[in-house]
């Protein structure tokens, strides 16, 4: 009589990590901030939103709320805001998956020191591409992309939580990740990064500026963001880095399996 294996149950993939349910809550608490009599909702968003035309020095009349303090603490404060509950549900709905991953990776105080850098990497370039803007930016975006970038360095590696043989979700998190010139010869990243970039120049999902006319997407500060994830990735990985010869083994098994 033949035996029956009975393999163990796999932990589900999107179970999330303290670090990240502890950030998203952080964030609908902030959101919270909706319920205050307008002006005093309109002082927050001044306060702790980023407004390029706050580092504008030809302008020392405009008295921006915030003080010199601001020029500081919104390049990441900005980030903790939302303009209502869709805009806050698309970037916690994007951050799931690969914020999860990143989180059992990097560890909390990893995490929330990437997430605020690839904050401040999207400020930056905001700041760059609109620099006398009045309009407060305010979104995850920047964050968000950032920790997407820096999970598909290592989500397409085999046993990871991409690839196609899997294993349970904090060892999935914590494979080795490729060097950054062998990811980006991988077909299945240029494809991620070729999606991403159109879909973030068309139709521009994330960081919201808020002015009293229109509301425009801050892609710019996505694109910042994402590529300070990208390129800061090694310096926060506390998981050795894949040897060549490793790589290219993981590479064949996940071309033979395509």
């Amino acid at each position: 009589m033949p035996a029956v294996v009975e393999e163990a149950p796999r932990e589900p993939i999107l179970t999330l990590p303290v670090a990240l349910t502890a950030y998203i809550l952080l964030l609908a608490v902030i959101h919270l901030r909706v319920l205050l009599p307008p002006e005093l909702e309109n002082w927050t968003i001044d306060v702790f939103g980023f407004i390029p035309k706050r580092y504008d020095a030809s302008l020392l009349n405009l008295q921006i709320p915030g003080g010199a303090g601001a020029k500081v603490w919104t390049f990441v404060t900005y980030s903790l805001l939302h303009a209502n509950l869709t805009h806050l549900g698309f970037n916690v709905l994007w951050l799931l998956p690969f914020g999860s991953a990143l989180a059992r990776r990097f560890g909390a105080v990893r995490f929330f020191v990437f997430l605020a850098v690839t904050a401040a990497a999207g400020a930056l370039a905001h700041l760059i591409t609109h620099e006398h803007a009045v309009a407060p930016m305010i979104g995850a975006s920047a964050s968000v992309s950032g920790a997407m970038a820096a999970a598909i360095r290592f989500a397409f590696v085999r046993g990871s939580f991409l690839s196609f043989s899997r294993s349970d979700a904090d060892t999935a998190a914590k494979v080795p990740a490729l060097p950054l010139s062998r990811a980006l010869r991988d077909g299945r990243v240029v494809g991620f990064l070729a999606v991403w970039f159109g879909v973030n120049i068309i139709f521009g999902v994330g960081a919201i500026g808020i002015d009293a006319e229109t509301t425009s997407v801050a892609w710019q500060a996505h694109i910042g963001g994402f590529f300070a994830g990208l390129l800061l990735f090694a310096l926060f990985d506390p998981v050795p880095r894949v040897r060549s010869d490793a790589a290219d083994a993981s590479s064949r098994d996940a071309s033979d399996r395509v």
